[in-house]
């Protein structure tokens, strides 16, 4: 603190001073992260595991190190009155919670974009450089607040992985051929999946032999060698059970918001497709069943498909994910345990996941498969016949240690029975609710799609 005290003044006492009141109560860094959002992947991700990890080290400096640590603030007349801010926070000094924030947000965009963070970590280094050139925290407390900020971010990691770049484990597949210009193609177009434009002329223009149809004229096309989807998971999921029925491969072009199916199967867009199409290579993958119905990625019972009708109604206006916290959170309000029994044990269930497939991480916040080719179904469910089991099943989530958690159970089985007691349930495959009943059979099916994949 003496040594920056004694530094003459300069044009940089000002923009220090700006810097560091942008950066109160973070604002600085909640203008970022919705620039960062605005762009796809990597950059969406990075904003949003910012603000995560924002959170963390906001309440571990602000809440419980001030608490734990009081430390008085450096004089104020060690400094020129040029450099000095007009309020001066009145809190402990230890640790920074402007370095925390700082440090926690570059962190975690890093973790997820590399380039960004190397954009966003001098700003960062300068927010928490600028406390102690303003005068309000000694260099101990920024390196404790920058500690604490990197602990945060590294902590999302728990119950958030990182992005995961290599595609799912899955069986190899001998008897694919290769369809030159789309020959024996057939292709279903969802025009209105996703955000982008629709991608009927890039389909027609690279495979010119290749049909584009609607799905409801599947039935009319006999002589398919292969049947090809561009759309969500729920249109891949139907076109999926035709293509299973027939036996005919699958030539996925991911077009949808999320494409949870494609990203793990390893297709990032009609590049990968085309490629492996033209060369007539690809794997067999698992899918699952329940109730006969196919699905290729989670089912689920309980609150979720109630989430599903609340955010369909909302996500117009607000957007998707704005959306779908709300009905979460109107769910979480509103739901009642359901009394069912699983394999054979009764239980009190407020939530019941299916997965197609083992995903990780363990806790409640499935995000990826490693593996298309292990012939099992990842169970989840949230005991309700426990003392504050949704307290508890937050707490857990927020903690990344549902696993350890006695309201939470993971298992992973080939097959799992379920009989709901009462009156019949919705159930949701692929993010579609679909029909009511009591009695619930899913079933995995080890190697069912064969799939176009370089």
């Amino acid at each position: 603190m003496s040594s920056s005290a004694g530094l003459p003044p300069s044009r940089l006492d000002r923009g220090f001073k700006r810097l560091s009141k942008a950066a109160n109560h973070s604002l600085l860094w909640f203008v970022i992260a919705a620039i960062l959002a605005t762009g796809k992947g990597p950059l969406r991700r990075g904003a949003m595991r910012g603000l995560a990890a924002i959170a963390g080290a906001s309440a571990s400096a602000n809440l419980v190190g001030k608490s734990l640590f009081p430390r008085r603030r450096p004089a104020a007349d060690l400094l020129a009155v040029e450099r000095r801010l007009s309020r001066r926070p009145t809190s402990s000094s230890f640790p920074s919670g402007h370095s925390a924030s700082a440090a926690a947000f570059a962190t975690a965009v890093a973790m997820e974009s590399p380039r960004a963070g190397a954009v966003v970590a001098p700003l960062a280094a300068a927010v928490a450089y600028s406390r102690v050139h303003t005068g309000v925290h000694w260099p101990t407390d920024v390196a404790a607040g920058a500690a604490v900020g990197v602990g945060a971010a590294m902590l999302t990691r728990r119950w958030w992985p990182l992005g995961r770049n290599e595609p799912a484990s899955a069986y190899e597949h001998a008897d694919l051929t290769s369809l030159q210009e789309g020959d024996g193609l057939v292709v279903v177009v969802n025009p209105h999946s996703g955000i982008g434009p629709d991608p009927t002329q890039q389909i027609i223009e690279e495979w010119p032999k290749a049909q584009v149809v609607t799905i409801s004229e599947l039935s009319d096309l006999p002589d398919a060698k292969a049947l090809g989807v561009a759309g969500g998971d729920g249109t891949v999921a139907a076109v999926a059970s035709i293509a299973v029925e027939r036996d005919l491969p699958l030539v996925l072009i991911p077009s949808g918001t999320l494409n949870h199916f494609a990203r793990d199967v390893g297709i990032t867009g009609l590049h990968d497709t085309a490629q492996a199409v033209a060369d007539g290579v690809g794997v067999r993958v698992d899918l699952a069943q329940v109730n006969g119905q196919w699905f290729v990625n989670t089912a689920s019972l309980g609150g979720y498909p109630d989430m599903v009708r609340i955010r369909e109604k909302l996500q117009k206006r607000w957007g998707k994910w704005p959306a779908a916290a709300i009905a979460l959170a109107r769910v979480l309000q509103r739901a009642r345990p359901l009394e069912m029994t699983i394999d054979g044990d009764k239980h009190l269930v407020w939530l019941l996941f299916v997965g197609n497939g083992p995903y990780r991480p363990k806790g409640f916040a499935p995000t990826m498969r490693p593996r298309l080719d292990d012939g099992l179904l990842d169970v989840r469910y949230v005991r309700a016949d426990r003392r504050f089991s949704r307290t508890r099943f937050f707490l857990g989530a927020l903690l990344g240690a549902l696993e350890h958690s006695r309201t939470y159970r993971h298992l992973e089985v080939a097959s799992l029975n379920v009989e709901v007691h009462g009156a019949p349930v919705s159930i949701a495959t692929d993010g579609e609710v679909r029909e009511r009943a009591t009695h619930f059979s899913f079933r995995s099916r080890a190697a069912a799609l064969g799939i176009y994949r370089p």
